[in-house]
């Protein structure tokens, strides 16, 4: 299997670390070369890219079946926008988390310090929402070894209970296909699958759930008008535009070509390309009679010391250690031969 995008991509490594960051198309950065080149110059500022905002609201919209852009905000980070969300709950509400999940899913509940935060296994998590559950939080796929939740399954379990539901999607969006109406809240970086810029984040919220939260900080740029209301601030926009952090517009321009060349891709040739790299990779290491985590996501989490990370690393592959494991993610710009390799290092003892 060939890369999807061989123009757009040239690395010099077997990169194999998505799951960290995701590597920059060719437009993305020749797109921010010319705009740092002439913003140098003084022939134009970054932010003379605002027009792509809306764009950029529209294509993470797209992802997102059923979303629309005025659904969408943009932040700098997942935390961030998570934080509307923890704020909003009662004092003693319960959110349920899991086991092992990243640290800005469950951080901005955990330390408001009066939530009951309950911490269960990914697969029991459906079956532990009960009445008293006010808010499920959870990525939907895990950072650390690729495990997934049945979104499906996991929002019947809300719905029945009248929990809400908010989902991390930073480690599917752009490969793993979501409908709208699974969650109540996502959030999701952009600077990996998405092939963005950590710079920029989205929040996705429909107006019922929206409406029932509010921004911490808002700013000029969560405004309704935002000319008008510069000096003279007089109400917030009434889309999800109003969650808005002042973008990086340099990391717009990224996200945004980044954005655009999935959406020419289609998340369904990302899905079946990612997805069967993963699957060559983990027969391979059944061959080898290595330990891995099963999963039905291109993030594998492999048996392995560090001496074997440093082997890999020598060998000019790029991974990550999470967990006292070797985690190893397959995107767009990977091949065969980037499997095969990663498999005769892992191999050669």
């Amino acid at each position: 299997m060939s890369a999807l995008a061989p123009a757009e991509f040239s690395p010099e490594t077997t990169y194999l670390d998505t799951a960290s960051h995701g590597l920059p198309s060719a437009r993305a950065v020749a797109a921010v070369h010319t705009v740092t080149t002439r913003w140098a110059a003084g022939l134009e500022t970054p932010r003379g890219h605002d027009p792509l905002v809306p764009e950029l609201r529209e294509s993470f919209a797209h992802l997102l079946d059923g979303a629309s852009a005025d659904d969408i905000a943009i932040g700098p980070s997942v935390a961030s926008l998570i934080g509307p969300v923890a704020a909003a709950l009662p004092s003693g509400a319960e959110v349920l988390v899991v086991e092992g999940e990243f640290a800005s899913v469950p951080l901005p509940f955990l330390t408001r310090g009066d939530l009951a935060v309950r911490t269960v296994a990914l697969e029991d998590l459906a079956e532990q929402v009960r009445p008293r559950t006010a808010l499920v939080a959870v990525s939907s796929v895990q950072s650390a070894d690729g495990r997934t939740v049945d979104l499906p399954a996991l929002r019947a379990a809300t719905l029945a209970n009248d929990a809400r539901l908010l989902v991390d999607v930073t480690q599917s969006a752009g490969w793993l296909p979501m409908r709208f109406t699974d969650a109540d809240y996502w959030v999701c970086a952009s600077f990996k699958w998405l092939v963005g810029t950590r710079s920029i984040a989205f929040f996705a919220a429909g107006s019922h759930a929206a409406g029932s939260i509010r921004p911490l900080a808002p700013g000029w740029y969560s405004a309704n008008d935002r000319a008008a209301d510069m000096y003279d601030p007089k109400q917030l926009a009434p889309t999800a535009r109003r969650f808005d952090a002042t973008p990086d517009w340099l990391g717009v321009i990224a996200a945004h070509a980044g954005l655009a060349l999935l959406r020419e891709l289609t998340v369904e040739r990302i899905h079946a390309h990612d997805l069967a790299l993963a699957d060559r990779f983990r027969a391979g290491l059944a061959t080898l009679g290595l330990d891995h985590v099963p999963s039905p996501a291109p993030i594998v989490s492999v048996t392995g010391t560090p001496d074997d990370a440093a082997r890999l690393r020598a060998a000019g592959i790029v991974l990550s250690a999470r967990e006292h494991r070797l985690r190893f993610s397959f995107h767009l710009y990977n091949d065969d031969t980037d499997v095969d390799h990663a498999l005769d290092v892992l191999g050669a003892n």
